[in-house]
């Protein structure tokens, strides 16, 4: 695909059918989560089921994200595109006609493989088809769309769990699966990386061999890495299991970084980290999904569990964050102050807000939904805010012919800070209200369901609020961190460049 210096003539209309590709991946993630009463309830699914169910696609999708971005850029962003389009809606039907938790968290599985495709290669063909002068305001949309995610699933999610049986919630997928797959087919232009022969990134004959060894390795070291995270909560972090296979991670990440540096033709430049804009927002991207993914995890069964909604009612109640993002992000506000505060600035003051919103979450849900909206606009603020401006920091940080793999680090930190997030956060959360009720069962329905007395439920919604309190106040810290550590290595790099710009 050639683009003119000014982009791509259609590119807006194009960013609007690769949003809609992006959605139903979006879509599926938080409709689950409003599910989970039901599944819970209608299955019979114990609380590691819903765990697999929920973690199962993340483990394939942070396993294949790297990849898949490199299988998009060599062989052509739109073709995977399609595939993961497919791929998704194959998947979604699976999950929707599965009648036990074993087949619903295989099909999840299976799901991941087409959520993978779809991640890199949306903010990939967004990257290729817009001038740079364009990509804030694209990836802020891009962003926007996340967010719209975000807040249209918990809705439709209540609405088909009000109105039918909970596979209805995976069938939903379909139709705009449909569409996006239309639209693609029709719209979007194909584009992949030109490796010419005797040219960099190898030798003469090598540039353009795929680096399968890589692909291998990065496949079984992000797995093994995001399996261990999610059996640290259930097996206890000294288990075997954890152990073992966190060891298997740390091994075989540790071999594909020592491949990656060694071949002329890598999937992933290490060199990339060397530019301190690039770790600098890989730590924030980190930190920030840390914080946010275990946060928003334990508030929507907070709304459900303790404070007494319906799926429909915490649906609602947790959309004004992602109204916040779409609106701010949509109507070009966000990139307009990154452009006049500069990314470390903005970063900064993304992940300010975003921190006291889940302060605000943590110290006043119990009261009510006064505190909880508060905070919720303050880290829908924050996010308009910090995830454009990192996600156009990773990606502005490598070659354009790269952007597939740009991507897909960019997706693999947003599964990777989320599946810890939800890990942490969670047995943080567990564990105190565990020391607060010792005779509990292991979850909080499962406690309600054998409490006797309304001062014993009392007593129980309690704890869980208390260990709710703390993981919230810990996901604030991990938030904030972030935010002080990305600022402060992204204005390095921007002294880094200019002290170059000055030497020329």
């Amino acid at each position: 695909m050639t683009t003119s210096p000014q982009g791509h003539p259609q590119r807006w209309l194009i960013l609007g059918v690769i949003c809609l590709a992006q959605l139903t991946v979006l879509l599926d993630n938080t409709v689950l989560n409003v599910a989970i009463p039901s599944l819970t309830e209608e299955l019979d699914a114990a609380t590691s089921d819903i765990q697999w169910m929920i973690n199962a696609y993340s483990l394939v999708q942070s396993g294949l994200l790297l990849t898949a971005g490199s299988v998009a850029d060599r062989y052509g962003r739109k073709k995977m595109l399609i595939a993961g389009l497919v791929l998704f809606g194959i998947g979604s039907l699976a999950a929707g006609l599965a009648d036990s938790t074993g087949q619903l968290i295989a099909a999840r599985a299976g799901m991941g493989v087409g959520g993978a495709l779809l991640l890199t290669t949306t903010l990939a063909v967004a990257m290729q088809i817009f001038a740079p002068e364009e990509h804030p305001k694209a990836i802020g949309i891009w962003s926007a769309v996340n967010a719209l995610g975000f807040a249209v699933g918990p809705l439709l999610g209540g609405f088909m769990l009000n109105h039918f049986w909970w596979g209805a919630i995976f069938l939903i997928n379909l139709p705009v699966a449909a569409l996006g797959l239309v639209a693609v087919i029709a719209l979007v232009p194909e584009s992949k990386a030109v490796f010419s022969r005797g040219t960099p990134p190898g030798p003469p004959g090598r540039g353009d061999r795929p680096d399968l060894l890589g692909a291998l390795l990065s496949t079984i070291g992000m797995s093994s890495l995001v399996f261990a995270i999610i059996s640290g909560p259930e097996h206890g972090w000294t288990s075997g299991r954890v152990l073992g296979t966190g060891a298997l991670a740390v091994v075989v990440l540790g071999v594909f970084a020592y491949w990656e540096s060694r071949i002329p033709y890598p999937m992933l430049d290490m060199h990339f980290f060397r530019d301190q804009r690039f770790t600098g927002a890989v730590a924030g991207a980190v930190l920030i999904t840390f914080g946010m993914g275990g946060a928003l995890f334990l508030l929507t069964q907070h709304l459900q569990f303790v404070l007494g909604y319906d799926a429909l009612e915490a649906g609602l109640r947790t959309a004004p964050l992602a109204l916040s993002v779409v609106a701010l992000n949509f109507s070009g506000l966000s990139a307009k102050w990154t452009t006049k505060l500069g990314t470390p600035v903005s970063v900064l003051l993304g992940m300010v807000l975003m921190s006291a919103g889940l302060v605000s979450i943590a110290t006043l849900a119990s009261g009510g939904y006064a505190g909880t909206l508060l905070g919720l606009l303050l880290i829908g603020a924050g996010c308009a805010v910090a995830n454009p401006a990192m996600a156009h920091a990773i990606m502005s940080a490598i070659p354009r012919e790269k952007a597939g793999v740009g991507a897909g680090i960019n997706g693999t930190l947003a599964e990777f800070g989320n599946g810890l997030g939800v890990a942490v956060l969670g047995a943080v959360l567990n564990s105190r209200f565990a020391a607060l009720i010792p005779v509990a069962a292991a979850s909080l329905p499962a406690a309600l369901a054998s409490a006797g007395s309304g001062e014993e439920r009392e007593r129980i919604t309690d704890a869980f609020s208390s260990g709710l309190e703390t993981s919230q106040l810990v996901g604030a810290l991990a938030v904030l961190l972030g935010g002080v550590v990305a600022a402060a290595l992204l204005r390095r790099a921007e002294r880094a460049d200019s002290e170059v710009v000055v030497a020329h």
